[in-house]
């Protein structure tokens, strides 16, 4: 463990994977205690496979939900059935997909998600489901379909624990799904079944980082947990780099954010080897701001509590470097974490303080609560060492990135049209949405300092680009994209906790290489 490490036995993180397992063959099994049939419907009432021998050997009761107008399947729409005739399964769900002529992969999460929140919600232990074969949707396959139920159904049981006393009640008793397909695709849907419950699994390591207390998630906690996942897979390295080392190398950025808190900051490294040659890796960067006062230009008090979640982005690295190494993924990842506080003591960073970043350039700080800017400048120039392929960096670094696209989507931007339209791409496969913004040279000169190469904003104008305009000075040496996730990360109001994105995002990034 780090010295001076906060994590003990009472807030060690829970490692172990879901207990939920999934079992893919050509036949559902026909008899099982504590089961649950799942069934998903078009509005036309046409029945296939499993749902119709259901109706028939039940004297017709789906039909006759139809008929009573009790059940339309309306997109997301669910009813659960008791006991019926003839069936060895002690319930039947069923699940609406809306219009069979409309159906397309987003109505097919809608449903998915509807099915997982239902199926919790009841003791089953076992669900069953034909679904890959009795279910066609347009452009959609029967692996893509069932990474996205298995991804939803191991996300729908998540439950934060970690600062209880007492074992909370499990979240479901689910613990088994059997998942019928044709022969020549259940390897295939095996495991793409296996992707989609590693993602799950990765977004609830994000969570769990992003809800924890800040006054236990500290640098040093997140600098311990990356030493737990090195030590539980052998092609995971981990490096953590204190706040002396990074001194001796000149990360002034950085330590102007640190310095003002008792709490000492981390650049903490992990590498992923997963092929055998070295080299070339994809590189992504978190802002791991564990709690953020703003500084010496704090923050209002209001909702201040929410600052615990400024350390999502590099949550969502670990995240995404857990799933990454249990699917033992033939690829080159590092995830680098840029763990500090900002608070407001007497050593902290001024407004009007000029300081030198790891790469030369000098910066005027003319807000301490734009820090995550600054901790990530001195990250990407610290990426160039590995010979990145690309390096993407995820932040929830802007309030302005909330008022231009709310709380659906993060919006990315960078300096490869390439690696931006992959992620693109990737958005709309996983269902984890970005856009794009511009990041036109027009706007780099309202980062213009009087008194050194780069003022840290560039006023309350375009304040989302002007915060990746400053991150581009630091990643001119490679293919570079920026996700900023201010408005995805976290949930507010009496449901308030972390969503797990981007880690949804990133892993069909990953995907999606592995063709490359």
């Amino acid at each position: 463990m780090v010295a001076g490490s906060t994590l003990d036995k009472t807030f060690k993180p829970n490692m172990a994977v879901n207990p939920m397992q999934f079992n893919v063959s050509t036949r559902l099994p026909t008899s099982l205690d504590n089961a649950c049939q799942v069934l998903f419907l078009f509005s036309d009432g046409k029945l296939k496979g499993s749902a119709r021998k259901i109706d028939s050997a039940s004297d017709g009761a789906i039909k006759k939900l139809f008929v009573s107008k009790d059940f339309s399947a309306k997109a997301g729409q669910t009813v659960v059935l008791h006991a019926l005739k003839g069936i060895t399964a002690e319930r039947v769900l069923l699940v609406g997909l809306g219009e069979r002529q409309t159906a397309d992969a987003q109505r097919w999460r809608e449903a998915t998600q509807a099915a997982a929140k239902s199926l919790i919600a009841t003791p089953a232990s076992t669900a069953i489901s034909d679904c890959l074969n009795a279910v066609t949707i347009e452009n959609l396959d029967s692996s893509t379909m069932a990474e996205q139920l298995a991804r939803d159904l191991v996300n729908a049981t998540y439950v934060f624990s970690l600062h209880q006393r007492m074992s909370p009640t499990p979240n479901a008793s689910l613990t088994a799904v059997f998942l019928s397909a044709e022969k020549k695709s259940v390897e295939a849907v095996t495991e793409y079944v296996h992707r989609g419950s590693a993602t799950a699994r990765g977004m609830s390591r994000a969570k769990d980082l992003g809800n924890l207390a800040p006054n236990v998630c500290t640098p040093t906690y997140l600098a311990d947990v990356a030493h737990i996942l090195h030590e539980e897979h052998d092609k995971l390295s981990t490096t953590v780099l204190d706040e002396a080392q990074m001194e001796s190398m000149g990360m002034g950025a950085f330590l102007a954010i640190s310095q003002g808190s008792h709490q000492p900051g981390k650049m903490i490294v992990m590498n992923y080897q997963g092929r055998k040659r070295a080299g070339s890796p994809i590189v992504l960067v978190g802002k791991g701001v564990t709690f953020d006062t703003g500084g010496i230009s704090i923050k209002s008090s209001d909702g201040m509590d929410e600052m615990k979640y400024d350390m999502c982005g590099a949550a969502s690295v670990f995240g995404v470097m857990q799933a990454v190494a249990e699917l033992n993924l033939p690829l080159n990842v590092v995830g680098i974490v840029a763990a500090v506080e900002n608070m407001p003591d007497g050593q902290a960073a001024r407004p009007g303080d000029v300081v030198t970043s790891l790469s030369g350039q000098t910066i005027e700080i003319l807000n301490t609560d734009a820090e995550g800017r600054m901790v990530l400048c001195d990250a990407l120039t610290y990426a160039e060492r590995f010979k990145p392929a690309t390096v993407i960096d995820m932040a929830t670094l802007t309030g302005a990135c909330i008022v231009a696209l709310g709380n659906v989507a993060s919006a990315v931007m960078g300096n490869d049209p390439t690696t931006v339209d992959e992620l693109l791409q990737a958005s709309e496969q996983s269902g984890d949405r970005c856009w794009s913004l511009p990041l036109w040279d027009d706007y780099q000169k309202q980062l213009d300092s009087n008194f050194a190469d780069i003022a840290n904003i560039g006023g309350r104008p375009a304040g989302a680009i002007t915060a990746a305009c400053f991150l581009s000075r630091f990643a001119k040496n490679y293919h570079w994209a920026h996700l900023d996730i201010a408005g995805v990360a976290w949930t507010s109001g009496k449901q308030k906790g972390a969503t797990g994105r981007p880690v949804p995002l990133l892993m069909q990034y990953l995907f999606n290489r592995l063709s490359h």
